[in-house]
C-alpha cells in the first residue's frame, strides 16, 4: 500500500499553469473591451488580483465580489469607464477555456491514480475550474473535486480539509496528503488541519525558514512525489496499467 493513499491537489499553480492561462485571457479581455493590452496593463491587473486572493484567503473578502472588484480596480487605475461586470464575466469565460497543463502532471496523474484516491482541493471559481480539469483530461483520474465556492469555505481553513476528508472516507489522515503550490493556502491549510503537506516548489523559490511554516515534503518536478506516495514494490511498476489501488 502507498505512504499516502490520498492525495488532495490544488490545481492552479500546481496541476495547471495558471500564469499562461491567466495571460492569454486577459489579453484577450483587454482587447475586446478596447483597453490597453500591454504588458504594463497586464502586471497591473496581475498585482490587484494577487492582493485581493490574498484578501480572500484571510476572509477579508468574498470571491462573488472579489471576481468583479478586480476589473473595478483596474479601470479606476487606468482613468477608464466600462461595466466590471461585464469583464469579469468574459474574463471567466475565457479563462476556463485554457487548460494549460503543469510538465508532468498529466502523466504523474495517471500513474498516481493507480496507487491512491486523487481529489481536487481549490480555491477557483467553481464554474472555471470544472471546464478547464475537463479540458485538461486531468478529470478522469480524479475520484471528487472540492472547490471553496460550493464548499462555502476556503482555504487554509481547516474546515475545508476536514469537509474534504470527511466527503471521500477517509479514516486514517496520517495516509492523506496535502499537495499545493501555495505556501499560504495549500500548506498552511494542511498545517491546520493536521495533515501531511509537499509544497510544489516548480520555480526553485526560497524554502521556509520557520520551522512550523516548513511543509512536510518539497518537490520540483512531478516524478519527484513518486518516491514520497508510492512503496518501493509501487514505484517498481510505474509505467504499467490496470492496477488500480485497493484498500
Amino acid at each position: 500500500m502507498a505512504h499516502y493513499y490520498c492525495l488532495l491537489l490544488d490545481m492552479d499553480g500546481t496541476l495547471l499553469d495558471f500564469e499562461a492561462a491567466e495571460h492569454k485571457a486577459i489579453q484577450e479581455t483587454l482587447e475586446h473591451f478596447e483597453l490597453p493590452s500591454d504588458h504594463e496593463t497586464e502586471m497591473l491587473y496581475v498585482e490587484i488580483n494577487k492582493e485581493l486572493w490574498a484578501a480572500l484567503e484571510k476572509g477579508q473578502i468574498k470571491r462573488d465580489k472579489l471576481v468583479v472588484e478586480r476589473f473595478a480596480r483596474l479601470l479606476k487605475k487606468l482613468e477608464r469607464k466600462g461595466s466590471a461586470a461585464e469583464m469579469s464575466a468574459y474574463y471567466l469565460d475565457r479563462l476556463g477555456s485554457h487548460p494549460d497543463l503543469i510538465p508532468g502532471a498529466l502523466e504523474a496523474m495517471r500513474e498516481l491514480s493507480e496507487v491512491a484516491t486523487l481529489a481536487i482541493a481549490s480555491n477557483g471559481v467553481a464554474k472555471v475550474q470544472a471546464s478547464r480539469l475537463r479540458d485538461s483530461g486531468l478529470e478522469p483520474y480524479m475520484d471528487e473535486v472540492f472547490v471553496s465556492e460550493k464548499m462555502g469555505v476556503e482555504k487554509p481553513n481547516r474546515r475545508f480539509f476536514e469537509q474534504a476528508i470527511r466527503t471521500l472516507g477517509i479514516e486514517h489522515r496520517d495516509r492523506v496528503l496535502v499537495v499545493g503550490d501555495s505556501l499560504s493556502a495549500d500548506i498552511k491549510g494542511g498545517q491546520n488541519a493536521g495533515l501531511a503537506t509537499c509544497w510544489c516548489n516548480f520555480h526553485q523559490q526560497p524554502e521556509p525558514e520557520e520551522e512550523g511554516n516548513k511543509p512536510t515534503h518539497i518537490i520540483h518536478n512531478w516524478q519527484e512525489l513518486y518516491s514520497i506516495v508510492m512503496e518501493e514494490d509501487e514505484l517498481q511498476n510505474v509505467g504499467l496499467k490496470n492496477r488500480k489501488h485497493q484498500f
